[in-house]
């Protein structure tokens, strides 16, 4: 085989998903939301799936790992393929990712603080009745309500 029929070679659904570390499942979602493109078929109608294939899905499972929204991924895939569109939109879309996990961190650091709270009133080798962290949890008074 030459080189270049190597790098066009197409693959089953269970082969990209283990060479992409993707649930087959999960690939087959993509296609149904249009993020990825739909696969060739063989004549006994199973998917085949070539290099394309397995860099746009590459580009959307790094994405996915860093919480961006299906919404944001199709937007970013439009301007990836794309590339003389200006930049703007991708911007935007990492700033306000940023502020979301910003925020997020920010209840986590609010939850582990209440959580630390709660732990220290108790020390264990009480019956459920009378242990500190039964009270604290129902004791709403030292909650932040957000």
């Amino acid at each position: 085989m030459s080189d270049r029929k190597n790098l066009e070679r197409v693959v089953p659904i269970g082969v990209l998903a283990e060479q992409t570390g993707v649930k087959v499942e999960t690939i087959r979602y993509y296609e149904q939301v249009e993020l990825l493109p739909p696969p060739e078929r063989t004549e006994g109608n199973q998917r085949r799936y070539g290099r394309r294939h397995v860099e746009r899905l590459a580009f959307i499972k790094h994405a996915r790992d860093l919480g961006f929204s299906v919404d944001s991924i199709r937007t970013l895939l439009k301007l990836s393929d794309n590339p003389e569109l200006p930049c703007d939109q991708a911007h935007a879309i990492s700033v306000a990712h940023l502020g979301e996990v910003r925020h997020k961190i920010a209840r986590l650091r609010s939850l582990e603080k209440e959580l630390e709270r709660i732990a220290a009133t108790c020390s264990g080798g009480v019956s459920a009745c009378d242990c500190a962290i039964i009270e604290a949890l129902a004791d709403h008074s030292q909650c932040a309500h957000h």
